[in-house]
């Protein structure tokens, strides 16, 4: 992603390249991780976004806190002061935030998934690890469901390989194959060439010397993570259950860095483990190195090593989406054998310089070895095809040209600045803002609405406002019948419409805005007659809003509905609410987006603004870094939501537990306020 960042921001077409990630405070982590802004070329960026727990954190237990990542990001924007022209998100948890930045800022989304979730869950199911396990794990139900939003949000997909395309995005039902294109990633290969002149005394050889009783044998060489998809044991079965292989050739495994096994994580730590009893059992003591330790600038010399002994690189990882350490080898002129799942059928197609292996035969994997070892002549031809191949197929420089030329049509003109600056309102005066449902939430409670009421007139710098599933017409009704004065922006419908002040002035640009990819009358037509959905009468339908009520116990789960919508290409956000209530909204729309868009447009910080509500279409809201207030006679869509950063349950019910959550967060107390960028 580095090397993507500074390429991009090397082209003359490219003004400035923001690579957004977390920002981590970890002793166990280098202090890089801790610095907000990193230049990494003259127009590129790291920037690390503080969101989450400061620590470090495995990346399938970030979900909870990529709603924050959005709402820092978006401050990030506010910041540089322009919005970008494009926003490319990269894997699932990132396409979930890409989606909904590109959502909320109309701007397109270009996602490239990487490894996706539901071939990975396939392959671990091939291996024999339980369903249950892999949710666990991976939480892949959750991130499955992220890649589905990101292609159904994104104008264009990406995709490293071919296969990666028909095998792998074709499981998805938002697959459409219009949208997406193949453009190989690029890789730095400066540093990677084949071994010249003679051999040099350096410490990765002395260290591969310390474990090898004869190391001049011929190397079979795997390099990557210690993780189990690299599928390390069966390569190690592959060369224990071959003793023709051991005679010939040496096995070198760099499986990452580690000091003390017992000190590392769960995953690496059991793998390493399970290596240790594998190279015991096959009694390998000799024939077969694994360095604890190796520096970055080790890599190139190991692979000139394996290439100076004849020897092979090998991948057998269980899926790769693409397979830059095969490139590298490639250019190092060292032939490959590899799985022959994802971006190595291309890698070795171009480069012509190895075989491909089923990951799971041990058998077959360590036969391909054998015979990519014994014939000398087409092991040269391997070598001089592979340092052709990955210089013509692979570099950065053709890369981007392919990259720019797509943003160039996606975009369809030139790109221009465009600013981001609230319009002349009262709004931008207020330093804070309530917002909050108002069934169940406002109302129910008549001496706590009263006390809460006197709160808001009573401060200048607050403002108010609410987020209903009403109409305007009857948000208003039922606010003045309980003696709340209008408040200063009305987010109705479920989100699909915002109207601001005594004049109730509509915000025309979130309709346009909304309106995206939005089919009203299909949608009606293909809900027509699926059990357990009524539609609501005319009063409650809106011009983008599709409302039904929902018998829970008939109608299919609301997962299997969005999944009937995306099978016929439609979009929609299905709010489902009080266990009675399906709202289907734009895919831009939501309460939580029309907070965020107010945000954006009025220049109020996320922590500064205070949601509170009590069922399920308040979610989205409630998430991220919002101050939420859940009051306590919620319906329990919301249960799950106990335990997420920064949201309140209150006791009590009503009125009562919002003004239980004002004092919570010390929100009346300005002093006590967060400033823009801080946690509360």
């Amino acid at each position: 992603m580095v090397e993507l960042a500074r390429a991009l921001a090397e082209h003359p077409d490219v003004c400035r390249v923001d690579l957004l990630t977390r920002q981590i405070h970890d002793p166990k982590v280098s202090s890089d991780y801790a610095v907000p802004v990193e230049q990494i070329a003259p127009k590129a960026h790291i920037v690390r976004l503080p969101f989450g727990p400061r620590r470090y954190l495995r990346k399938e237990v970030l979900w909870p806190h990529l709603d924050s990542m959005a709402d820092q990001a978006l401050q990030h924007i506010r910041s540089v002061g322009r919005i970008p022209d494009i926003i490319h998100s990269h894997y699932a948890d990132a396409g979930y935030v890409g989606a909904r930045l590109a959502s909320l800022l109309g701007i397109p989304l270009i996602h490239t998934g990487h490894s996706l979730g539901r071939e990975k869950r396939r392959r671990l199911l091939d291996q024999g690890i339980p369903a249950h396990v892999i949710e666990t794990q991976y939480s892949m139900t959750r991130r499955i469901e992220a890649e589905e939003s990101a292609m159904d949000v994104a104008s264009l997909v990406i995709a490293s390989t071919r296969q990666e395309v028909d095998r792998q995005y074709s499981q998805y039902a938002n697959y459409q194959p219009r949208n997406m294109q193949v453009i190989p990633p690029g890789t730095d290969l400066s540093r990677f060439h084949p071994p010249r002149g003679p051999v040099s005394t350096t410490p990765i050889r002395q260290e591969l010397h310390r474990f090898l009783r004869d190391p001049r044998k011929p190397m079979v060489l795997a390099v990557s993570r210690a993780d189990e998809r690299k599928n390390i044991p069966t390569l190690l079965r592959a060369y224990g259950e071959n003793s023709e292989l051991q005679q010939l050739a040496n096995l070198v495994l760099v499986a990452g860095n580690r000091e003390d096994i017992s000190m590392l994580d769960k995953g690496p730590r059991n793998l390493l483990t399970e290596l240790l009893l594998l190279i015991d059992k096959y009694d390998l003591y000799g024939r077969i190195a694994y360095p604890k330790a190796h520096h970055p600038n080790d890599i190139p010399e190991l692979y000139r090593l394996a290439a100076r002994s004849r020897g092979i690189f090998i991948n057998p990882a269980l899926t790769e989406p693409f397979g830059l350490t095969l490139i590298e080898a490639a250019a190092s002129g060292l032939p490959m054998v590899a799985t022959e799942d994802g971006g190595p059928q291309d890698i070795v197609a171009h480069c012509k310089s190895g075989l491909l292996i089923d990951p799971l035969d041990a058998d077959a994997m360590g036969n391909a070895l054998l015979d990519a070892l014994s014939d000398g002549k087409r092991w040269r031809g391997w070598a001089s095809n592979g340092l052709k191949g990955a210089h013509r197929y692979y570099s950065w420089s053709s890369h981007v040209a392919r990259y720019i030329r797509a943003i160039h049509r996606l975009l369809g003109q030139p790109a221009r600045a465009r600013l981001i600056g609230p319009a002349k309102s009262r709004l931008p005066t207020i330093e804070r803002l309530v917002i909050c449902d108002i069934d169940n939430t406002l109302l129910g409670d008549d001496a706590a609405l009263a006390e809460l009421v006197t709160h808001i007139d009573g401060d200048a710098t607050l403002g108010f406002g609410v987020a209903t599933g009403r109409h305007l017409s009857s948000a208003l009704k039922v606010l003045n019948d309980n003696g709340v004065p209008t408040p200063d922006v009305l987010i109705t419908s479920v989100g699909t419409e915002i109207h601001y002040g005594r004049k109730l002035r509509p915000d025309t640009d979130w309709q346009r805005h909304i309106d995206y990819r939005w089919d009203r009358e299909r949608l009606r037509q293909l809900l027509e007659g699926v059990p357990g959905l009524r539609l609501q009468p005319r009063e409650h339908q809106r011009s983008h809003k599709l409302s039904y009520y929902i018998d829970p116990d008939k109608a299919p789960p609301i997962r299997e509905l969005t999944r009937h919508l995306r099978n016929h290409s439609l979009s929609a956000n299905l709010i489902y609410s009080h266990q009675a209530y399906l709202d289907l909204l734009p895919i831009r729309a939501s309460k939580g987006q029309a907070v965020r868009y107010l945000g954006a447009k009025w220049g109020i910080a996320p922590q500064r603004m205070l949601v509170a509500g009590d069922s399920g279409n308040d979610t989205e809201m409630l998430r991220g870094d919002t101050l939420g207030v859940v009051v306590g006679n919620y319906s329990p869509e919301l249960r799950h939501l106990r335990g997420e950063p920064q949201i309140y349950f209150a006791s009590g019910h009503y009125a009562r537990g919002v003004l239980e959550g004002l004092e919570h967060y010390a929100f009346l107390s300005l002093h006590n306020v967060p400033t823009e960028g801080e946690a509360p």
